[in-house]
């Protein structure tokens, strides 16, 4: 005999197939939530919160008081990177989350503010 108590099977995600998570649902097209995407929950999705499933509340519970990236929210979980984009996706389309797509490389750069810099740079070292 084992006088040890029986331990109970805990049913996480590890033990969820990744398709049971998704609810079989496909990956969104990659430019909809790349890695930098920024992700924050509306101000009234804890009321619908209940309704979904534990990894999804996971998620929005994350980005609640504030953005994270969907990289981000994919190291939190640890689901990966496809399942958070498909959770995030489902969340959005139940109007509780707002996605920010990155800014494009071209548009970071703002040349008078560069120009400035390398003028009081100029004024201070001298050139």
């Amino acid at each position: 005999m084992n006088d040890e108590p029986d331990q109970e099977l805990e049913l996480t995600s590890a033990l969820v197939p990744l398709f049971v998570i998704t609810n079989g649902r496909g990956l969104p097209p990659d430019h909809a939530y790349e890695r930098t995407a920024l992700v924050s929950a509306h101000q009234d999705a804890a009321v619908s919160a209940r309704t979904l499933s534990p990894e999804a509340r996971q998620v929005l519970e994350l980005v609640k008081d504030g953005f994270l990236s969907v990289a981000e929210v994919a190291a939190h979980t640890h689901l990966p990177l496809g399942v958070v984009r498909i959770l995030l996706a489902q969340l959005e389309e139940g109007g509780l989350i707002i996605a920010r797509k990155p800014v494009p490389r071209a548009e970071r750069v703002d040349r008078e503010v560069l120009n400035a810099v390398l003028d009081g740079l100029k004024a201070r070292f001298g050139a």
